[in-house]
């Protein structure tokens, strides 16, 4: 069973279909390319809603030091994914000076592109492996694209990790079985339309998620 995260949610109907569907991430973008995109106060009234009923995620791309720590000042956040190319210098600081766990994304492609992870070791909590974006494409993540699953099948974390890129309800059981993940992570995968959530789909990727082992 894998504990699951949706991302870029941006309703209160499609956070109350997470939490209701056994999900243990809430993923609000603050990156203004994304069509998942969120303004801060939208954002604070459903987290604000979430409290202790799921963990937040606020998703950041390449942040100013200002810009996280103005987020932070105004949404109580629990984790901070950063999905752009943020150094284990940046990831450090962050987690010292506001106690809030982060989690850093790592694009895959090949097995060599594990080598790097290591620098993170002392600076975060979560590792997530998305696929690389194809070339051209504005996002860092969120392009429904997998990367090969056996690549990380036999990774040897040194801390927990989420496998994301692709999944969708149809495939994240195989996604799971292939790779040992014990966190998925989905987004345009349980989407009606780019940028607009499924509530059907959320249910059901939750529940191929948790039927898994």
């Amino acid at each position: 069973m894998a504990q699951v995260k949706i991302c870029g949610i941006t309703t209160q109907d499609a956070l109350e279909a997470s939490i209701e569907s056994g999900a243990s991430y809430a993923g609000f973008v603050f990156y203004d390319k994304s069509p998942r995109a969120i303004a801060a106060a939208k954002a604070a009234k459903l987290i604000k809603s979430a409290k202790g009923r799921i963990q937040t995620v606020a998703l950041v791309v390449n942040p100013a030091e200002s810009f996280v720590e103005e987020l932070l000042f105004d949404l109580p956040i629990d984790v901070i994914q950063l999905h752009g190319e943020e150094t284990p210098a940046f990831c450090a600081w962050l987690r010292e000076r506001h106690g809030v766990k982060i989690c850093k994304s790592f694009p895959i492609e090949s097995a060599k592109d594990f080598d790097w992870t290591d620098e993170y070791e002392e600076a975060i909590d979560l590792a997530l492996f998305d696929a690389k974006p194809p070339k051209g494409a504005e996002l860092p993540g969120g392009n429904a694209v997998a990367f090969d699953w056996r690549l990380v099948a036999n990774y040897q974390a040194f801390c927990p990790w989420l496998l994301a890129g692709g999944l969708t309800p149809d495939n994240v059981a195989q996604a799971i079985e292939q790779t040992g993940a014990k966190i998925v992570d989905v987004s345009s995968g349980v989407e009606g339309q780019r940028g607009v959530k499924d509530l059907d789909k959320i249910a059901a990727f939750c529940r191929a998620a948790s039927a898994n082992g």
